[in-house]
């Protein structure tokens, strides 16, 4: 990235976002380990920027390279399970990182950007919520009823899933 602004507020140095950086990886590796869905996929996308997010977001001392993964993943489980208000948690956080304001610049404009993409796409899938259990249970021979929803819908099960295969 070019420097935040030539009139010496970056101190000459490029902007380089190596939490969101590190997060990224972090959440590529754990979806290629469980090797759940082609990585070339939409909901290898959406599992990622999930991921990314949850784990950029959770950092609170803000060392995201110091993280041990092994030692968060537990966390990360907790904070994708099924029925947590994970949307609530995204944006109560990066509503904090906004107002504090403590140089996540480049960083930040990279979550929201994911946050943003993971809201306003949409993506066909299960509607588990409207499928009775019998169905999930697979005693129903046709396919159960879909749903089209925001892709953080879609990647948050995949992410979960994916820590939890780790």
């Amino acid at each position: 990235m070019l420097p935040e602004g030539v009139n010496g507020t970056s101190d000459g140095e490029l902007a380089v976002p190596m939490a969101w950086m590190y997060a990224e990886y972090i959440a590529d590796e754990l979806l290629r380990t469980a090797d759940l869905m082609p990585p070339t996929s939409l909901e290898f996308r959406a599992g990622r920027e999930v991921l990314a997010l949850t784990a950029f977001l959770s950092d609170v001392e803000g060392e995201l390279s110091g993280i041990r993964v092994i030692s968060q993943l537990e966390h990360w489980l907790s904070l994708t399970a099924y029925g947590r208000p994970w949307e609530v948690w995204v944006r109560e956080r990066l509503d904090r990182l906004r107002t504090a304001g403590d140089g996540h610049g480049p960083d930040l404009r990279l979550a929201e950007a994911a946050w943003r993409w993971l809201r306003e796409t949409e993506v066909l899938t299960a509607d588990l919520d409207g499928v009775p259990a019998w169905e999930i249970a697979g005693i129903a021979e046709e396919q159960g009823p879909t749903v089209w929803a925001p892709a953080w819908h879609l990647g948050l099960p995949l992410g979960h899933l994916a820590i939890h295969l780790f």
